[in-house]
Parts: C-alpha cells; structure tokens; sequence
C-alpha cells in the first residue's frame, strides 16, 4: 500500500500566493478595458451647453438684420422725384382732362395731335415709375421676411426668455430695443409711401388710358366732321342766338399751361437738336478761324459761297428753326406758329441784301400773309368776324400767288422745287377759300396752314442743302491748306454727288412735315410700317421688306462713306498731291473697315436669317471654285496690297513695261497714271504675281544721270568745280549724298563727263536735271569749254 505523502508547507504556500496572484491579475486585466472605454466615449458625448460667444453670434444677425433696415431705404433715392413727377403729372392730366372734356371748344388738329404725343410721354413715365416702386416693394418685402426668419431662431428666444440671459446680455438687448424703434418707424412709413405712390401712380395711368381713348376718338371725329358741314354757308343767317363765348384769355392760359408741360416732358428731341446746330456752328467757324490764322481767307472766294460767312450765327439760327418742327411734329400750335414766323424773319434778314428789290418786296408780301392767321388767332375776335377775315385772307393769298407766278423770269423758274410749291401754295390757298364758304371750318386752317407752311419749308430747305454743300467745300479747302496740299481740285464730282444727297434728305424732310400738316402722316406711316414688318416667306426662306430696306439701306450709307470721307479730309484723289501717302493708305484703310463694317452690321440690324446666308456662301464658295477663282484673287489680293504696303497710293512703281503713279488701290484692281496722263487699270492679282519696282517705297529720292562730251583741251579741275557747285545750288538736289563726277577720255579730241547726283522728289527729276543741264552749258560757253 502506498502511502501519499504530502507537500512540505512552504511550498504549498508558494503555491497558493502564486494562483491567487494571477486570479487577481485576471481580474485586474479585465476591469481596464472596460474603464478605458468608458473614459473614450466621454469624450464624444455632446454636450447642449451654448457659450456666450454663442449667444453673441445669434446677436450678431439681429443686429445686422436689422441694420439693413435704414441702409435699403436709404437707397431709395427715387422716392422723391417720383412724388414730384406725380404732382406734375396730376397737375397736367387735370388740365388735359378740363380741355378734352370741353364741349363748346373748337378741335384743333394741331393741339389734339400734342395731347395724344403728351399723353404718350406721361403713360410712359407713370410706368417707369410704378416700375421703380415695385422694385422698392420687392426690396423691403425681403427685408421683412428675413427679420421675420429670425423670431424662429431657438438661441435668440432662449436669450429673450432666460432671466440671466437677459441680464448677462443687458446692453445689447438696449441697444437692440432702441434700433427696432428706429426699424419699426421706417419700415411703416416707407411702406406707407410706396404703397401711396403706387396707388396714385395706378390711378394716373387709369386717367391716361381714358384720356387716350377720348383724343383718339376726337382726332377721329375731326377727320370725319372735317369734311362735313360744320358751320353755316357764309352767305346764310344764323337763326340761333348767339351763344356765349369760352373765355379766350382762360383758353390762352391753359394751352400756355399745357404747352408748357409738353416742352417739360420732350426735352430730349431739342437737346438733340442743339446739339446739331452747335456742332454745325463750330465745324463752319473753326474751318474759317483756320483760313484767318494762315491768312488766306481769300482763298474761299473761288466758291462765291452764298450764305457761309466766318460768323456763321444767321445761318445757324436759320438751321435751328427750321429743323424745329421736323424734332417736334406734334409740337402745340402756337409754337409751330412762333417757329414759322422766327425763321421767316430771319430769312428775311438774309434775304435783304442778297435777292432783288422786287423779289424781296414780294416775299415781305409772303411774310404778312404767314403772320396774319397767327396775329387774328391771337385778337380773340369772335368767329364770325374771325372766319371772313380769314376768307379775305386765303383769297388774297391766292390772287397774290397768282401774281408771283405770272412775273417769275425764267431764271427763277430754276429752282423747281420752290417753282412747285409756289404752285401747291396757290392751289391750297384757293381750296381753303372754297372749303371758308362752304362751312368746313377745320379744312379751311387745315390747307390754308399747309400751303403757307409748305412753301416756307420748301424755301428754308433750299437755303439749308446749300448750306450744308457749301460747309463741305469750305472743309475740303480749309484741309488742303493745312496739310499743304494744292489748292485747286475739281468741285463738279464732289459738289454733285453732295447735292443728289442733300436734295433727297430735302424732299424727304419736306414730305414729312407736308403730310403732318395735313393729318396724314401717321397714317402713310403706319401703313408703310406694317408693309415693311409683315413677315414674308419663299419657301423655308422667311423675310421682312423691312429687313431687305434697312439692309440695302446700310450698305449705301458706308459705301457713300467710304466714298466721301476722302473728299471730307481734303483728298480727292488727283494725282498732285506726291507727299500724303501715308495719309491716303490710313483713308484706304478706313475705306475697307467701313466696307466690310457696313456689311456686317446690315445682316446684324436687317434680321436676315444666318443659317440662309450661310448656305447661300457655300452656294458662292462653289461658284468661285468654278469659275470666280479670278475675281477672288483680286479681292484678296487687294487686300493685302492694302495691308502689306508694298505699294500704296502715290508710289512710282514699275510693273512689267508699265510705269507710274499709284493713283487708287481698289478691292479689284489698281489704277496707276503714266507720264503721258494715261490711266492703266492693272487687277490686284496680276501685281502681287509680277516683279514690282517701287522707286518710292522708302523715300522719294532718285538718282539721275548725265553724259557730256567736252572737247579738249580743258581744265578738269575747272570743270568738276563749275558741274559741283551747279549741282550743290539745286534746291532738290540730296546734297547728304555727295555728287559723282566722273571725266573719261574717248580720243584725242574730246573727253565724256558722266554726272550722277540725287533728287530729293523723283517727280522733279526730269525738270531738275533739264535745269542742271541748261546751268552747265552757260557756265562751259562763259568759260569757253566747247560741249559737243
């Protein structure tokens, strides 16, 4: 039997320390962990505890809320003035509204046709200012809504709520409180004020449209009633009694009154028209100070100019008033009368010392019978004695017309544009008589004003197309002598083109303010309009007459650009003018961009569809491949001859056994001028594709030789001597480069002397060395050298 022995004490000790040393660091190890990431996630635990810098952000956006206020309606600048156009513009529609609504007043075509352009121009102004107000509206609806975000806010509620909120935040909160005072006082008034000026600015356009439909109804009623009876035969007795009569200073006061807001509202049509005649004055007095500082004032006297003077103020008043009623075709009345009557004066004026005794005694006649409907208008005379004054009036007008005619000499029938107009002048002065007596009172003002009126503009436009030719020639003279140029040059090609262009701006003028005295104006215009905008279609191809018009329109305008803005810089392209070659390249430059300028605005402003023109390119791109190599090759060519310089206008060139002066580089071909004055056309291709000698490409200097044979014996130190200071005393010898002389003997007999020396101007070679050579015989014969 075996008998267990146990362990000795000690060791069981050890034993039971070491197991429960590692039961507890078991323990031990398991209870860290779990500390450890007990202590990680405290860390990312989020915590609803706000900072006062918290606080004061959420501040920050009251504050800045709140202080856009009085900046945005600070920025409402335009609140005022629109108040003040309001009361204007009520002030105006009140006495528009008295007028038209008046029925015991007679219509005047004239007044009515002003009213309907005022009621225009206030429609046109209550909008933009409805629209300007909106736009405030919408401003300050925002800036509500975003100061309304803000009551929502969480942070700014607690802080309002929370008694230590409010403590802690005590000066901002009083400082806050007083800016809402001030906010909530401007917010209030200036919605007031919009909302005020939005309603009386609704309700004037109401009382425009009204106003609108009740001038057009009128205008249409007097071209109706216009035709019909509307006053008795003359030779009949009124059986009614006579009515009172409407005031007439009251009826002064007030087309004064409107008038006056009329001139208010269309201001920009005269600025423009200042603008115009301030500039013709400046171009005619400098072009004239000019010729004064240089002292050849008497250089203009070749053109017996007719009315440009060097103080052109007559002429520039005359231009002033008769331009008037073409920038105001719906001016008042009164101020076409006053127009009519100023420009008839001072017309008289220039009249006085430059027409005939009895020409002129006759228009004085002329001028009484234009001042006469204005003068008994302005007597407030009643109508009936009003209406046979007039008729004594348009029948001695007519009798008196009658008369001029029959004694017009040949010599004034020239002018077949006032011979015309003489003659409608009659023939309305007789139709007013007839429509007087037979009670068509608005028709009788009507032809009797149109003829009067007719033939004053006739006259005036005239005088003006002159003008503006005359202006011209003094600009060509006055840049010719500043730039040096020659002063003769060829008036018939440029004063003819300038006269077809001014008579038809002329008849173009005239037609319009003809057919505005006669009310028919807007009606031939709007019936061309609507012609020129109807859409066309051919095919897939869609179209205007408008488009097409305003294109071809645009072209003529820069080719006759391109075509006169040499003449307008002194050039018009004579081949004596050697020394502008620079400035005649920079015109041919500006000739091309105004080309191709023009072009490209055309299509831009006639509508023309791209794509089509695209396709009809391609169209052109095939014929050039077929047979336009040519004519294309010349156009490009052209091109670069313009901007390469290898030639330029003025140059001695050389091309094949053609030689000459350029005269003018075209888009096609160049024309050069022999010696001999003939004009040889060369196209641009076959001058790049050819060897050019260019004798004048950096400077204009040639040199010239000379051969004489002299017989011996002689000095030759004498002789170089005598040939050296020939040479050096020529004012267009190049004396910077030293003359050559060279003496070679041929026999026993006699020697040859070659000379070669430099030209300043190959123009003048040919005469200088025909000089020198002149120079050098006499000197010879004096010292008795025999030239063979």
């Amino acid at each position: 039997m075996i008998t267990k022995r146990p362990f000795p004490v000690g060791i069981r000790i050890t034993i039971t320390v070491f197991f429960a040393s590692f039961i507890s660091l078991a323990a031990l190890a398991q209870r860290n962990p779990m500390a450890d990431k007990d202590h990680d996630m405290s860390i990312l635990t989020d915590s609803a505890t706000l900072t006062k810098s918290d606080y004061l952000f959420h501040l920050e956006k009251v504050f800045e809320a709140v202080n856009k206020v009085p900046v945005t309606v600070a920025s409402f600048t335009k609140l005022v003035p629109i108040e003040k156009h309001l009361v204007q513009d009520e002030t105006a529609l009140s006495l528009l509204k008295t007028r038209l609504t008046q029925s015991d007043r007679m219509l005047n075509l004239q007044n009515l046709q002003m009213d309907q352009t005022l009621l225009e121009e206030l429609q046109s102004n209550n909008e933009d200012c409805l629209s300007d107000l909106d736009e405030y509206e919408k401003e300050l609806r925002a800036l509500k809504t975003e100061i309304l975000s803000l009551r929502k806010d969480s942070v700014l509620i607690q802080i309002f709520k929370l008694p230590s909120l409010r403590i802690m935040f005590k000066d901002q909160l009083s400082e806050l409180k007083k800016k809402h005072v001030v906010m909530d006082s401007l917010l209030k008034n200036t919605t007031l004020s919009i909302n005020n000026l939005q309603a009386r600015t609704s309700a004037n356009l109401i009382n425009i449209k009204e106003l609108i439909y009740l001038t057009d109804s009128q205008l249409t009623s007097v071209s109706i009633r216009a035709f019909g009876k509307e006053r008795r035969y003359i030779w009949e007795t009124s059986k009614r009694p006579r009515s009172g009569n409407m005031d007439f200073k009251k009826m002064i006061d007030s087309e004064q009154q409107i008038s006056a807001y009329y001139f208010v509202y269309t201001r920009s049509s005269r600025v423009l028209l200042l603008c115009t005649c301030l500039v013709f004055f400046f171009w005619v007095y400098f072009n004239f100070k000019s010729l004064k500082q240089r002292d050849r004032l008497d250089a203009v006297n070749d053109f017996n100019f007719s009315f440009l003077t060097p103080q052109p103020y007559l002429i520039t008043f005359i231009l002033l008033f008769s331009l008037a009623p073409v920038f105001d075709l719906r001016a008042p009345a009164l101020y076409i009368e006053l127009v009519h009557i100023l420009l008839a004066i001072l017309l008289t004026l220039l009249f006085y010392k430059k027409l005939p005794r009895r020409l002129f005694y006759q228009w004085c006649i002329f001028l009484l019978f234009l001042i006469a409907p204005a003068f008994l208008r302005l007597l407030g005379i009643s109508p009936k004695y009003q209406r046979w004054l007039s008729l004594f009036l348009s029948i001695a007008a007519s009798a008196f017309g009658l008369i001029v005619w029959k004694m017009l000499d040949e010599k004034s029938k020239r002018f077949r544009v006032i011979f015309s107009t003489g003659f409608i002048y009659v023939a309305f002065a007789l139709i007013s008589t007839l429509c007087n007596i037979f009670g068509r009172v608005t028709l009788n003002q009507i032809f009797y004003t149109t003829g009067v009126s007719a033939f004053l503009n006739a006259v005036t436009l005239t005088i003006l197309a002159k003008m503006v030719v005359e202006a011209f020639l003094l600009q060509m003279k006055s840049s010719r002598i500043r730039k040096g140029y020659p002063e003769f040059f060829d008036l018939l090609p440029v004063t003819a083109g300038l006269k077809r262009l001014t008579g038809i701006g002329a008849i173009i003028i005239w037609t319009v303010m003809f057919t505005t005295n006669l009310n028919i104006f807007n009606g031939l215009y709007n019936s061309i309009l609507d012609e020129l905008t109807t859409t066309r279609t051919i095919g897939s191809f869609s179209f205007t007459f408008g488009g097409i018009v305003l294109f071809l329109g645009i072209i003529w305008v820069a080719n006759f650009l391109q075509k006169y803005i040499a003449y307008f810089f002194g050039d018009t392209g004579d081949d004596t003018m050697d020394d502008n070659k620079g400035e005649r390249s920079k015109l041919l430059v500006t000739r091309l961009v105004l080309l191709i300028g023009g072009f490209l605005i055309a299509v831009a402003a006639s509508g023309l569809p791209i794509d089509k023109i695209t396709v009809i390119l391609g169209a052109l791109g095939v014929g050039i491949g077929l047979g336009l190599q040519n004519i294309v090759s010349n156009f490009v060519s052209g091109i670069i001859l313009i901007f390469d310089k290898t030639i330029r206008i003025g140059d001695v060139v050389e091309l094949s056994n053609k030689k000459g002066r350029v005269k003018e580089i075209g888009v096609r071909a160049s024309t050069l001028m022999s010696d001999e004055g003939a004009e040889i056309i060369i196209p641009n291709g076959a001058i790049l594709s050819n060897n050019i000698i260019n004798w004048t490409l950096s400077n204009n200097h040639m040199r010239v030789d000379m051969t004489l044979s002299i017989a011996k014996p002689f000095d030759a130190t004498e002789v170089l001597g005598l040939i050296r200071e020939i040479i050096s005393a020529n004012t267009n010898v190049f004396l910077a480069k030293e003359p050559v002389i060279m003496i070679s003997p041929v026999s026993k007999v006699n020697s040859n002397v070659s000379i070669f020396f430099w030209c300043k101007d190959i123009s003048q070679a040919e005469l200088t060395k025909s000089v020198i050579n002149a120079q050098i015989f006499d000197a010879f014969e004096e010292k008795g050298i025999e030239i063979l």
